[in-house]
Formats: C-alpha cells, sequence, structure tokens
C-alpha cells in the first residue's frame, strides 16, 4: 500500500504531539483506582464504614478482596469503559481531520487513500493496546501495594490473556464509530452513535440477547457477567469480526468513494 510507512510516522506524530494520549491515559486509570478503592473497603470494612452505601456497592460488585475478584473489575473495566475511551480514540483520529479542516490537504496528498485510513486503524488499535497495558501494569501495583490475597504467577498470566481477549474484541468494535466521525464529518454524530451503542449493550444484556449484539460480547466473554457469559459462542465472536470489519469497510469506502468537497 503506497506510502504506509510515511502515513503512519504522520499518524504517530499527530498523536504524539496532541494531549489526547493523556487524557485517555488520565481516563483508563481511573479503572485500577477505582477498582483498588473497592478491594480496599472489601478488606477492611472498619476502616471504610464510613463510606456508607459504598461499602454496599463494593461488596454487590467486587464479591471478595483478593486478585482474582480484581482482575475480574479490570477485565470489566476494559470491556465497558474500554469502549467507551477506546471509541473516542477513534472518533479523534479520524474526526479531528474535518474539525481542524485538515481534510482536504490529507487527501490531496500523493499517498494512497488506503494508507491514510489503514495507518489510522494502526494507530487506534496500538494506543488501545497501550492503554489496555496500563490498566494492568497500574493493577499489578496498586493489587500488590494494598497486600491483596490470591496471587499466583499463573494466575496474572492468565488475567492478562483475558484483557488482552477482551481489549481485542473491544478495539474491534471502534471501527463503526470510526466510519461515523467520515460520514458525519466531526465529532458530535460519532459520539452520539457510540453513547448509543454501549447503552443498547447493556439494555440488550440485561433482556438476556446481549450474545446477538456486538457491543455486549466483550463483556459477557470477560467472564465478569455472570451466568449469561455461558451463552456467548463462536457466533457472537464472529459477529464482531463482522462488525469491526463493516466497520473499517465502510470507513475505507468513505474516503476512497464519498464527495469530500
Amino acid at each position: 500500500m503506497k506510502g504506509m510507512a510515511a502515513a503512519l510516522w504522520t499518524e504517530g506524530l499527530k498523536a504524539g504531539r496532541s494531549k489526547m494520549p493523556w487524557l485517555t491515559g488520565l481516563g483508563i486509570s481511573l479503572a485500577p483506582l477505582v477498582g483498588g478503592l473497592f478491594m480496599m473497603i472489601l478488606k477492611d470494612p472498619q476502616w471504610a464504614r464510613r463510606f456508607g452505601l459504598i461499602t454496599t456497592k463494593a461488596q454487590i460488585r467486587g464479591g471478595a478482596a483478593d486478585w482474582p475478584a480484581y482482575f475480574g473489575l479490570l477485565a470489566q473495566a476494559v470491556a465497558v469503559g474500554g469502549a467507551i475511551v477506546f471509541g473516542l480514540v477513534a472518533i479523534w483520529v479520524f474526526g479531528r481531520e474535518y474539525s481542524d479542516r485538515t481534510v482536504t490537504d490529507l487527501l490531496a496528498l500523493p499517498t494512497s487513500r488506503g494508507a491514510i485510513v489503514g495507518a489510522k486503524f494502526v494507530v487506534i488499535a496500538s494506543w488501545s493496546a497501550a492503554l489496555t497495558a496500563l490498566v494492568y501494569a497500574l493493577g499489578l501495583g496498586i493489587g500488590a501495594a494494598i497486600g491483596l490475597p490470591g496471587w499466583s504467577i499463573g494466575l496474572a498470566i492468565d488475567a492478562a490473556g483475558r484483557l488482552g481477549a477482551t481489549a481485542a474484541l473491544t478495539i474491534a468494535l471502534v471501527s463503526p464509530f470510526a466510519w461515523a466521525a467520515s460520514a458525519g464529518r466531526g465529532y458530535l454524530p460519532p459520539i452520539g452513535a457510540m453513547f448509543l451503542a454501549i447503552f443498547l449493550s447493556q439494555v440488550i444484556a440485561a433482556l438476556g440477547w446481549g450474545a446477538y449484539f456486538p457491543w455486549s460480547v466483550p463483556a459477557l466473554s470477560s467472564g465478569v457477567a455472570g451466568p449469561d457469559a455461558q451463552h456467548v459462542e463462536a457466533g457472537s465472536y464472529l459477529l464482531v469480526a463482522l462488525t469491526g470489519a463493516a466497520g473499517m469497510a465502510g470507513t475505507l469506502a468513505w474516503w476512497r468513494f464519498a464527495d469530500q468537497t
């Protein structure tokens, strides 16, 4: 693909010189921090009794103050919170070209449009993977600082695999938001589409049909969604893959064929 290396370099510079990596890193860091607070409340109720309802919520969400429960909270954060943070990354990468009015200059370059779109998706995937690694690293540090019981190397490796798989599913599902940012020529349409998808994922999962709605699948497959997780089968993962592929194909088609004047 003509100019792929140059497009990757350019997209990397755009991301590196913006404040978005810091903002998204700060946002995703709240997950292990809040999870660590819940673990502290569960571990020492006497220390946390002044928190009142927070203690009750922590007992409902966490169950036990140990490493398996904490890793479960992190997986849930990547599935649900990651849908928002990774989605914002995709929306920013594509939408900024319209809000900054650089899209016409970008399309006039000798670099192929396929390379430009491909480089953007590579940056989105790499950026989201780095945020997932940040969640895992912070989780290890916070869990160790709290002194959670139940640690083992095998558990840590299994948790890393679960987080990676959950993140991969979540990353695949942000491509339709990239198409919405392109077709909507900015930020507002894709942000609306993202929050609608997240809202529907919660409602449809609660109704027992989450395995058939792609944005519900990451949370169900992470192993922290209760009995509903057993209903996630190969067809659910195929649905996620098809949704991601459709979003990428639609975005590429828009950049290649839509009227950009």
